[in-house]
């Protein structure tokens, strides 16, 4: 109910990306860098305004003697002086999530912000960028959109689901079978064209050998880029993901991040009218062989209808 609470108060849902731009520094304590993520703007709305103020006063000296501005630092920014980023709050992790204790200087999440069916050409418009066309309740950068805008209903409309830890690895290339392919991103350029290519990258419920992959969800809590914090509705839940390119950051421009849990057979999603809902990973999701749509119903299924604010599918949603 959080998100709910935020949106009676400020009329709209936090970005799943944003806040202050800073100013260049390389040390990245001056300003949010536009990636401080929709995690820190709820936390005056579970309970947390006391973490939540003191990220707003800054003040603190880090390690390097630079002081961190009011509203805290880069997204990504790890320091030992620097506590807010570091503390790991329980609101963020599923209990069934393999997330293991904190070592270095960021904290960890297991759920994601809803991007819908959007699958972006990372030529023209990545899905941080704030030019990103999305046709979910989250986008890319400084994006914020309201309850209004659900014209496919709230209780239609995923705002939130599970991801799962996959232990915030750079790019590796297998030499034997392993691990779990939901846990995982593979590297695939053509899976704008045709998302079911994302599928050929996975032996079963593993990745393939030879595969070339990395896996950076939930690795910084803080942290609003696509890859730690955000999922799409395309190939349906429990899937390997694919991006584009051989970022070994979660700085991939473009991609399929699929939901994924350790719950038997399906996610849980949480839904804009604020229920939460189970969606098995068996979910029709239509063509996958199409590549996404602008606008109308989603080729993507009752999955991909789920996680489109406006595509016009509430029926497809009642079967």
């Amino acid at each position: 109910m959080e998100f709910i609470n935020y949106h009676d108060t400020l009329r709209a849902f936090p970005p799943r990306r944003g806040g202050t731009a800073g100013g260049g520094l390389a040390t990245r304590h001056d300003g949010n860098y536009d990636r401080k993520s929709g995690f820190v703007f709820l936390l005056p709305y579970i309970e947390q305004s006391a973490l939540a103020n003191q990220i707003n006063a800054g003040g603190v000296v880090d390690t390097n003697g630079n002081t961190i501005f009011p509203g805290g630092p880069a997204g990504w920014y790890g320091n030992a002086n620097w506590l807010p980023w570091k503390i790991q709050l329980p609101f963020v992790l599923c209990p069934s999530d393999n997330v293991p204790p904190v070592t270095g200087n960021n904290a960890r999440n297991s759920y994601a912000f809803c991007m819908g069916d959007t699958l972006t050409s990372a030529a023209t418009n990545s899905h941080n960028s704030s030019t990103y066309n999305h046709r979910g309740t989250f986008g890319g950068s400084q994006q914020v959109r309201a309850i209004k805008s659900m014209l496919d209903g709230t209780s239609n409309t995923i705002v939130m689901s599970e991801r799962t830890w996959g232990g915030n690895l750079g790019l590796n290339t297998l030499t034997t079978l392993g691990p779990l392919a939901k846990t995982v991103t593979a590297i695939d350029p053509n899976v704008a064209a045709s998302p079911m290519i994302c599928l050929t990258h996975a032996n079963g419920p593993y990745v393939g050998v030879g595969q070339q992959f990395k896996a950076k969800f939930g690795s910084i809590w803080t942290d609003g880029q696509a890859e730690i914090n955000g999922f799409t509705t395309i190939l349906g839940p429990n899937k390997i993901s694919c991006v584009v390119d051989a970022n070994v950051n979660a700085d991939s421009n473009s991609g399929i991040l699929n939901a994924s849990s350790h719950h038997s057979g399906g996610v849980q999603c949480l839904m804009g009218d604020g229920s939460v809902r189970f969606v098995a990973e068996n979910v029709d999701t239509g063509n996958t062989a199409a590549p996404p749509v602008t606008l109308g119903q989603s080729p993507y299924g009752v999955w991909g209808a789920m996680g489109t604010i406006a595509g016009g599918e509430p029926a497809a949603l009642s079967n």
